[in-house]
């Protein structure tokens, strides 16, 4: 397989199952290539990964804060004229992606603590 069909099937897979939008002006490229993934979506993998890494410490609740920066740079986007930057796109991911699995550990142990 070539390095070129290698990355049309990722785009297509990226495109297709993690439903990002690909748009090229909100995406990364390395030596001209597209990311796959647009910056958002690169930085929820990104925090996911980390949350992973981390499970075995227990995070509190309010970990779930660190959604909110994503949350309204999204928000305020869609409903102005206010453009983000990839680079904010990014770290506004990471958190996300790291608060989810973070506050999804959380609630897995609070619910077996609760079930035993």
């Amino acid at each position: 397989m070539t390095g070129e069909s290698l990355w049309i099937r990722s785009m297509e897979f990226c495109g297709r199952y993690a439903r990002c939008h690909q748009m090229p002006e909100r995406s990364f490229f390395i030596r001209g290539y597209q990311l796959p993934l647009c910056a958002r979506c690169t930085g929820i993998m990104i925090g996911n990964i980390i949350g992973l890494m981390t499970f075995w410490i227990d995070f509190p609740l309010w970990t779930a804060l660190l959604m909110i920066p994503m949350a309204l740079d999204g928000t305020v986007q869609r409903f102005t004229d206010y453009e983000s930057n990839n680079r904010r796109r990014l770290i506004t991911g990471l958190l996300w992606g790291f608060a989810s699995v973070a506050m999804t550990f959380f609630l897995i142990r609070l619910l077996i603590y609760f079930l035993t």
